[in-house]
C-alpha cells in the first residue's frame, strides 16, 4: 500500500500554541483532521509525520506516529501539511498535486534522504523532479490563524461530502429554520425541541454524539463522534470528537476531547485536546474598535487582517472560573491560568498561575492533572506520551521571543 507522510515545513513548525505539542497533520481544518483529508484524498492511510524531534512519542487513538525516517520510500506521498485538500477532489494521474499553484504533494520516484527533512528547511519543490503536475481544489494555511478563516468556507464543503447516502431529515420533536439540510448519523441522540437554524449551512451531527434539548444549532455546523452540546447557540463551528460544549459558541474549532462544560462566549478560536474551560471563561473575538487583530507569533506580534478572532488554546491548557480573554489571545500549551485580571495576550506553554504573576508550571505536576484528566474520559497518559510532554516541555517557548 502507498505511504503517506505528513511534512511539517519550516512555517508549519511556528504554528504556536499548537506546534509545540503536535504535529500539523493532527490539527483540524474544516470538518476533518488534516491527516484525514489527506488520506481521503490519496485513497491511502498515513503512515506518519516528519516533524520537529521533541514530538516524537507522540501518541493518540488513531494518530500517526512521529517518524525519524532516514530513507522515504519511492512510490511514498509526501504532502505539505498546511495543504488542506477538498474532499470528494477526483486524483488526476500525477505525481505532483498543487493547490492554489503550490506545490501540495510530491510522489516519490526513487528513494529519498529523509534527513532532509529533518530541520523543515526543505521544500517539495525541491523533490518533484519536473514530475508531472495537477491541479487540484483545497486551501492554504499560511499562518496559524488560517484555520480559522476558513472554516466557514471548509465546512460548506466537507459537510456534504461527508453526509453521503444520508438523509436530509430533521429528528422528531425539533423544528428547522431555514432550507440546507440537516444530517443525523445513526447512533446519535438529538433530544426533542432543538431548533436546527440552516439559514447559513448545513448541519452534520456523528453516530455516538447527544444534542440536549433547546439548543439552537446555526449551519455550517459539525458535531464529531461522542461530543454532547448542551442548551446554547452553537454556530459555524466544527466540534471534534468526545467534546463537551455549553454555552455560546461561534465560528470555533475543537481538536477533539476537550471540555466546555458552562455558560461563557467563545468565538473565532481554535480548542486543542484537552483543554478545559472553567465556568464563565468568556473570549473576545472583536475589537472595540472595530479593527483588525494582531496576534503574537514566534517572530513577533503579526497582523492577521481579520476583524474577528478570539483565543487559540494549546493542548493541555486550563482556565479558571470567570477567566477574561481578550481579542486574539494565545494561550500556551499546558498552562493553567485563573484569576479576575485578564492575562496578557500572549501566556507562556506551562505557565501556572494569574495575570501579573505567571511562573512555569512544574512538569510533574502537569503530568499528574493530564493524566487524572484524561483517566476521566477513559484514555491513559502512557509512557510515551509522558516522555513526549516532558520532551514538549523543555522546548517550550518564551512568550517575550
Amino acid at each position: 500500500m502507498t505511504d503517506i507522510l505528513c511534512y511539517d515545513d519550516a512555517t508549519a513548525r511556528t504554528f504556536e500554541p499548537f506546534a509545540l505539542t503536535r504535529p500539523a497533520g493532527e490539527l483540524r481544518a474544516g470538518a476533518l483532521l488534516v491527516r484525514d483529508r489527506w488520506a481521503a484524498l490519496l485513497g491511502a492511510s498515513v503512515k506518519g509525520h516528519l516533524t520537529s524531534a521533541h514530538l516524537v512519542g507522540f501518541e493518540e487513538p488513531g494518530a500517526a506516529p512521529v517518524v525519524a525516517a532516514s530513507s522515504l520510500a519511492a512510490g511514498s506521498w509526501i504532502v505539505n501539511a498546511r495543504a488542506l485538500p477538498a474532499l470528494g477532489t477526483v486524483i488526476p494521474a500525477a505525481t505532483v498535486l498543487r493547490i492554489e499553484g503550490k506545490v501540495a504533494a510530491v510522489r516519490l520516484g526513487v528513494v529519498r534522504d529523509g534527513h532532509a527533512f529533518a530541520d523543515g528547511r526543505a521544500s517539495l519543490d525541491d523533490v518533484a523532479d519536473g514530475a508531472h503536475a495537477a491541479d487540484v481544489a483545497g486551501w492554504w494555511a499560511d499562518n496559524v490563524w488560517d484555520y480559522v478563516r476558513h472554516l466557514v468556507s471548509m465546512l460548506e464543503a466537507d459537510l456534504p461530502r461527508l453526509a453521503g447516502d444520508l438523509t436530509d431529515a430533521v429528528p422528531e420533536g425539533c423544528y428547522r429554520v431555514g432550507s440546507h439540510a440537516v444530517w443525523v448519523e445513526p447512533g446519535a441522540h438529538v433530544e426533542p425541541h432543538v431548533c436546527f437554524d440552516t439559514t447559513g449551512g448545513p448541519v452534520l451531527i456523528r453516530t455516538g454524539a447527544h444534542v440536549q434539548g433547546f439548543s439552537r444549532l446555526m449551519g455550517p455546523l459539525y458535531i464529531g463522534e461522542g461530543s454532547t452540546v448542551t442548551a446554547d447557540r452553537i454556530a459555524s463551528s466544527s466540534i471534534g470528537d468526545t467534546c463537551k460544549v455549553h454555552g455560546e459558541l461561534s465560528n470555533s474549532i475543537f481538536i477533539g476531547h476537550a471540555n466546555k462544560g458552562h455558560d461563557g462566549f467563545v468565538g473565532h478560536s481554535m480548542i486543542g485536546r484537552w483543554v478545559n474551560l472553567g465556568a464563565g471563561t468568556i473570549t473576545s473575538n472583536l475589537k472595540n474598535t472595530y479593527g483588525t487583530v494582531q496576534l503574537w507569533t514566534p517572530s513577533g506580534i503579526r497582523e492577521t487582517d481579520m476583524q474577528f478572532l478570539g483565543t487559540l488554546f494549546g493542548d493541555h491548557a486550563k482556565t479558571g472560573i470567570g477567566l477574561r480573554l481578550t481579542t486574539g489571545t494565545v494561550l500556551g500549551a499546558g498552562a493553567n491560568v485563573f484569576g479576575s485580571e485578564m492575562p496578557p495576550k500572549a501566556v507562556a506553554p506551562f505557565s501556572w498561575g494569574e495575570a501579573g504573576a505567571l511562573v512555569d508550571y512544574r512538569v510533574d505536576k502537569f503530568l499528574a492533572v493530564a493524566a487524572r484528566m484524561m483517566e476521566r474520559r477513559h484514555v491513559t497518559l502512557g509512557e510515551g506520551s509522558a516522555r513526549q510532554l516532558r520532551a514538549s516541555y523543555d522546548a517550550r517557548w518564551s512568550a517575550a521571543e
